[in-house]
């Protein structure tokens, strides 16, 4: 039975959120992509609230498409002050079933240059 690229990435997300989840210490960075724009949110799972937000599709972004390495590092550099203005210095990076690769890394790598440890 073949399965579509979207079912095997939810499985694989499915098998990360097993272990993985936010506190209120340490919320969880979940990214979403698409193959034009990319999005994060910071979540603390216990009470199920985003505690900040950061997307392409927004207008301080519309500059820069998410489609590509650029647009991903400043969507997470975006992210990044976001997180710093809530107070959040630590955080649990999930991909979202994604390869960590590409835009991705990106992302996670300029998430910590703006000062987010994971």
């Amino acid at each position: 039975m073949a399965r579509t690229t979207r079912e095997l990435r939810q499985r694989r997300h499915r098998r990360l959120r097993k272990t993985l989840t936010g506190t209120p210490e340490r919320p969880r960075v979940a990214v979403s992509r698409t193959n034009k724009h990319i999005s994060a949110q910071i979540i603390d799972d216990t009470t199920g609230r985003t505690l900040a937000a950061a997307s392409s599709v927004e207008g301080v972004l519309k500059s820069a498409t998410g489609g590509n390495i650029e647009g991903a590092k400043a969507v997470a550099e975006l992210l990044a002050t976001r997180a710093k203005e809530a107070n959040i210095a630590t955080v649990v990076f999930d991909r979202g079933g994604f390869d960590y690769h590409g835009r991705v890394a990106a992302f996670a790598d300029a998430l910590r240059a703006g000062g987010l440890e994971f």
